[in-house]
């Protein structure tokens, strides 16, 4: 600890300060009063103005600033000073010089009263959080002559190094933008079963039926739905890698388009002008991905292998691959992971009327896909601002829109004023947007997880957002307050 005192002759320019109600800290004065957090350390600095004070030539004052935590469970003494009477001096310079006393680093001042005299104070000691908001006492202990104790008396010089924890700014209840007409689609796959370069679709043939009933099923289904009107239906027709490119674009042309006139002539009230076919021939990617899926192969690695070497020529890279493989390897190849390829994937889109708030709650039980986020948010708001319905709906929304950021923030946003922070957490830890990464941080703060919190804020502030900025700033300076 450090410890400076100067005497001032001269008469220094003095601020309020409070008074104790005893004999000589009533005399005293406290000027210039400044406690601060310097690094990992606080030091208190303050002028003692003795102008005022008639001190018992036979007594000695010893002064004590103190440090009290807010509750009064912590105190921390700093360095004393000793202001001594004129005969109590003399006394003490004597013992001093005969060896009879110690000053134990204690530093002692003669007291000429009524004159000019400032003591200037400085201390500094190890920083500890319980001193945060807490505050600074100045304790005088008197003696007498034979060192007889003549009383204590108490100063209160204030609050010192005032603290609140952050208050960080989050953006309030986003309304969901209004869809003004409910576009939906519902994307669904084919996979009919053909001979040997066939390419007709035959109802008996193998699994097929089975196949047709469930695109029939899709079709009814929204056929059925008084709320929704179709406007258009979108075949597009892929093939697997054996034979040539030109040939399987060819057939997949063909399987696409009798797949179209075979379900169009199942359902001859959909107009022939929503009807629309395309076809992509071979799906090559498909094929690789199914390849690296197919972990209990034996030939997996040797195929691997022949993709990675074949560059452009996919035909060449087919015929080599089936000249690599034994029998039962390329029919594995063939049944297992050439058959998913084979396939016809179609599209049905259609557009939903809006609902009212009633029909909009019974909707919301079996297909919220119908609702758009703004109708949700009807739904919620309906039950009551963080309520158990508001908060089940929003989560709805975002499980059925979780692209939607407003969906994503209402719902985190009721989460955390619910104070339940990890479900906040989880709704926004994949983020990207800058409010929502702001929120997220506030999540992590509230949560506990300052290091995930500034991360989070330093994320949304590079992607421009102000709120996280002011939030990072305080964060961080809360943090330099609070390290020991």
């Amino acid at each position: 600890m450090k410890k400076t005192i100067i005497l001032l002759t001269c008469l220094l320019a003095a601020s309020p300060a409070v008074w104790a109600q005893n004999a000589y800290l009533e005399q005293l004065k406290v000027e210039n009063r400044s406690v601060e957090k310097v690094n990992r350390s606080v030091r208190v600095t303050a002028d003692f103005n003795l102008d005022d004070m008639k001190l018992n030539t036979q007594h000695s004052l010893r002064l004590v600033p103190v440090i009290v935590s807010a509750d009064g469970t912590h105190e921390l003494p700093l360095e004393p000073i000793v202001v001594n009477g004129k005969v109590r001096s003399k006394v003490i310079e004597r013992q001093l010089a005969l060896g009879e006393a110690q000053a134990d680093n204690i530093t002692f001042v003669r007291r000429d009263n009524g004159k000019p005299q400032t003591l200037h104070y400085t201390d500094e000691v190890p920083f500890k959080v319980w001193m945060l908001n807490g505050r600074l006492d100045l304790r005088a202990y008197v003696t007498g002559c034979a060192a007889c104790d003549e009383g204590d008396e108490l100063l209160a010089t204030g609050v010192i190094l005032p603290y609140q924890a952050p208050v960080l700014v989050v953006s309030p209840f986003v309304q969901p933008e209004e869809e003004e007409v409910k576009r939906r689609a519902e994307v669904k796959m084919a996979r009919l079963e053909y001979p040997v370069n066939g390419y007709n679709v035959l109802p008996d043939f193998r699994k097929n039926r089975a196949e047709l009933d469930s695109v029939q099923h899709s079709l009814e289904t929204v056929k059925r739905n008084l709320n929704l009107t179709v406007t258009g239906i979108y075949v597009t027709g892929y093939a697997s890698p054996e034979g040539t490119i030109d040939y399987n674009l060819r057939l997949s042309q063909r399987r696409a388009e009798t797949f179209a006139t075979y379900v169009q002539k199942q359902n001859p009230e959909l107009k022939k002008d929503l009807w629309h076919v395309a076809w992509k021939g071979e799906d090559w990617d498909g094929f690789v991905a199914q390849v690296a899926q197919a972990e209990g192969w034996s030939a997996r690695a040797k195929v691997q292998e022949a993709i990675g070497q074949c560059g452009d020529n996919r035909d060449a890279c087919e015929w080599k691959i089936r000249q690599q493989l034994s029998k039962d390897d390329y029919r594995y190849l063939i049944d297992e992971l050439y058959a998913p390829l084979r396939r016809n994937e179609y599209r049905i889109e259609y557009n939903v009327r809006n609902f009212t708030l009633d029909e909009a709650k019974e909707v919301l039980k079996t297909r919220p896909d119908l609702l758009s986020v703004a109708e949700i948010q009807r739904v919620a708001d309906s039950y009551g601002r963080n309520s158990d319905g508001y908060r089940k709906a929003l989560d709805v929304a975002v499980r059925t829109y979780p692209d939607n950021i407003a969906a994503r923030h209402n719902a985190a946003l009721a989460a955390l004023e619910t104070e339940h922070y990890a479900e906040a957490i989880a709704l926004l830890k994949d983020a990207t947007d800058g409010s929502l990464l702001n929120l997220l941080g506030v999540a992590y703060q509230k949560n506990g997880q300052t290091s995930e919190a500034d991360a989070a804020f330093a994320k949304a502030s590079q992607a421009g957002n102000d709120e996280a900025a002011r939030n990072l700033q305080m964060l961080r300076r809360s943090l330099e307050m609070l390290a020991e």
